[in-house]
């Protein structure tokens, strides 16, 4: 019998962007090694001072290494076995830089650079182990360029990441094909309870079905249905309420295409407590939720009022600081709010607000609406809790899966979170696709019998934006 030579683990060099980011990161690594550089505490050391997301986490970096080191009692050049500090999860040794390293750099790479000196780091460890993989692991595509053009191995950290391909992410509806009621309508069983239309359906699809998934089908009887319960291979569909038509308009909006009224069916069902809702600009993400807001908060009573934030990432340059309270601070982004309420108050048979009155009516409706509708800032989120709130959480692909459960795990009994955003137009630094905490939310959550998602599909705002979106 010939024993199989186990495979050289890995030695990962870790650059201080990477415990920024995530500072669990040192447990993150498997079986294999990590290497930290001295010039990496030092970046670390540099950065912990202030209230922001990243000096939180390096502070967490700090006090995990402390934990690490101090209850270690042999000598750190050995290395530090991670398998008891880590519960198990990393089984690797962690190895922090303990001498002067003078690798030799080009001469057209100024050493004085931090970036640089870990990559000399990198240099001098991938000739003392020849036969190990040694690869720096950065949140810095320069620094991986540079690394790479000298002939070292490097990459990104991909732990954060929840789908490797966006492609992949849930959309919360699939099309039903032309066979699917032939494979999957057997012993079909249909009952109304309490104004819904039940079906109960057994076949191959069941089991592959989720929770809260819209089903389709177009043709001469369209039909739109959601999942309600499965039990192996047979699965519940609950008739869908038709939001496009004028009797069932939520605040004067009525559904303008298939996904807004996935969409409306999610916001305004109280067993849902937990709704994301994707799509590029101009597909009425916030229009939709904003309606579905009032009309709870205002006609039906369910939530005591309606709470918006969003992540204050400026498109251009900062425009310094802001005077007044934290609503007037927030004021200027909260454009789309203002837009959006416009086109909820607009005079007309249309419109939920009524224009019985005149101006004086409307500007009656308007500031009752606004009595309700909190502006807030993510910054002072932490430590409260929000009970029969309406909780609107908008450009959400700019948090981190850390700050999206922050902000989720505010929520207290009755109030009912809604995640809006656009995974195409991610404005923070070190956030991907893959690693925004929107995508990280609608993958954990699918399936869960009090949560939704609808990618939104096509834009309804006009026929210019809507050119725009596709050729620019």
């Amino acid at each position: 019998m010939t024993t199989r030579k186990r495979p050289a683990c890995k030695l990962f060099v870790l650059d201080t962007n990477v415990l920024m980011h995530d500072p669990t990161s040192l447990f993150r690594f498997e079986e294999h090694d990590i290497y930290v550089p001295m010039m990496t505490l030092e970046e670390l050391d540099n950065n912990k001072k202030g209230m922001s997301e990243v000096a939180r986490n390096v502070r967490q970096a700090s006090r995990t290494l402390d934990a690490i080191v101090s209850g270690f009692e042999e000598r750190i050049e050995n290395g530090i076995p991670l398998k008891g500090p880590s519960g198990g999860i990393a089984s690797g040794r962690l190895f922090i830089q303990t001498e002067p390293i003078n690798g030799a750099l080009p001469e057209s790479l100024p050493t004085a650079k931090a970036d640089n000196q870990i990559i000399g780091v990198m240099m001098h460890l991938a000739g003392k182990y020849p036969k190990r993989p040694v690869i720096l692991v950065s949140k810095d595509i320069n620094m991986r360029i540079k690394a790479r053009a000298l002939g070292l191995d490097a990459q990104d950290y991909y732990n954060d990441k929840a789908l490797e391909d966006t492609d992949l992410l849930y959309t919360g509806a699939r099309e039903m094909d032309a066979r699917f009621w032939e494979a999957n309508g057997k012993d079909m069983a249909s009952w109304k309870q309490e104004n819904r239309t039940l079906y109960r359906i057994k076949g191959p699809i069941c089991p592959s079905l989720l929770i809260n998934e819209f089903l389709w089908q177009d043709g001469e009887q369209p039909f739109q249905a959601i999942v309600r319960e499965k039990n192996g291979k047979t699965a519940t569909l609950e008739l869908l309420k038709d939001y496009s038509h004028q009797k069932n308009s939520v605040w004067g909006i009525t559904a303008r295409n298939r996904e807004q009224n996935f969409a409306l069916n999610l916001l305004m069902d109280p067993e849902i407590d937990f709704v994301t809702l994707l799509g590029q600009a101009g597909t009425g993400k916030t229009l939709l939720t904003l309606a579905a807001g009032l009309t709870q908060t205002l006609e039906t009573k369910r939530y005591s009022e309606i709470i918006i934030t969003r992540v204050t990432v400026p498109l251009g340059e900062d425009i310094g600081f802001l005077p007044g309270t934290e609503e007037e601070k927030m004021t200027p982004w909260m454009g789309a709010l203002e837009d959006n309420l416009d086109v909820l108050n607009r005079p007309g048979e249309e419109s939920g607000a009524g224009s019985a009155g005149g101006e004086w009516g409307r500007a009656a409706t308007q500031d009752l609406i606004r009595s309700r509708i909190k502006v807030k800032s993510l910054n002072f989120m932490r430590g409260r809790t929000f009970i029969n709130k309406y909780l609107i959480i908008d450009e959400a692909q700019n948090l981190t899966p850390k700050q999206m459960k922050t902000m989720i795990t505010r929520a207290g009994p009755g109030t009912k979170v809604i995640c809006l955003g656009n995974i195409a137009q991610i404005d923070t630094p070190y956030l991907t696709e893959g690693s925004s905490g929107l995508t990280y939310v609608v993958d954990r959550f699918k399936g869960w019998p009090h949560s939704g998602h609808i990618t939104l599909m096509r834009g309804e705002r006009s026929r210019l934006a809507d050119q725009a979106a596709e050729v620019l």
